[in-house]
């Protein structure tokens, strides 16, 4: 494993993945069995409860994550630590304020970001082959970053054509980001576009729906934000089994050069 320092402590930032330990990487798995100290929000942790029994388990809630980094920092000064992030750490994950922090206090511990399967791959996975191409990752939360710089952000992966995944799509207390970005996608895609919603992917409560652009006002009540939505791209279709749509494909280019 990589080393990025001197200390005698080691900080592992481990990705989660959706949830369940069968869908972490074998890496990860052994970074917890490793630790001594794992940290992480309580909806992360919870499933994790077989591989963490024995250790010193620091559990904190959704806006506690400057106080989360801070302390598996100083704990990895002496002691070797894992922070779980859901997910992938380095994609709206854990893996930046750890790293800031621990820069911020010259911390001398061995630190290795340990990669997990994101929202967007876990989804897409259950939708079939929506992002086989290039693609464009946007999170709908305003939290951190200022409605109209999404905004614009959405405005540009739009106007490209690839397929969009939205990340923290809708929440009670901002209901309407999702809608307006449905307005910016409605601005650029043809209604009859491919449209994924995956909740709860790999855990249970999962829903799958495939519909279209047009009909997306019929399901945005269901969107929340254990959701990842997908907008296709224009080349993007739906596989079709009579009046079931199967899955989701967006084609490579093929059938461009092959036939098959």
């Amino acid at each position: 494993m990589p080393s990025h320092g001197e200390g005698r402590g080691v900080l592992y930032i481990v990705g989660s993945g959706p949830g369940s330990p069968d869908q972490m990487t074998g890496k990860a798995l052994q970074a917890i069995r490793d630790a001594e100290y794992v940290l992480g929000n309580d909806s992360y942790l919870t499933p994790l409860s077989p591989l963490i029994e024995g250790k010193t388990v620091i559990r904190s809630s959704m806006g506690k994550e400057v106080e989360r980094a801070r302390e598996a920092v100083t704990l990895a000064r002496d002691h070797v630590v894992a922070m779980v992030s859901g997910g992938d750490p380095g994609v709206y994950g854990m893996a930046s304020i750890v790293l800031e922090v621990a820069e911020r206090s010259g911390s001398a511990a061995r630190i290795e970001v340990i990669p997990g399967v994101t929202a967007a791959t876990a989804a897409a996975s259950r939708l079939g082959s929506p992002l086989s191409g290039d693609f464009a990752v946007v999170s709908l939360s305003d939290l951190l970053t200022p409605m109209e710089v999404i905004e614009k952000r959405l405005e540009h992966a739009f106007a490209m054509g690839i397929p969009v995944v939205l990340y923290n799509p809708r929440s009670r207390g901002r209901p309407y980001n999702f809608a307006r970005a449905m307005e910016i996608a409605a601005s650029h895609r043809d209604p009859s576009t491919p449209l994924g919603l995956v909740k709860n992917a790999y855990r249970d409560g999962e829903e799958i729906i495939i519909t279209t652009l047009g009909q997306v006002a019929t399901i945005e009540d269901q969107v929340d934000m254990h959701s990842a939505v997908i907008v296709g791209g224009t080349e993007s279709r739906i596989w079709m089994e009579g009046s079931h749509a199967r899955w989701i494909i967006t084609p490579r280019g093929y059938h461009r050069k092959y036939l098959y």
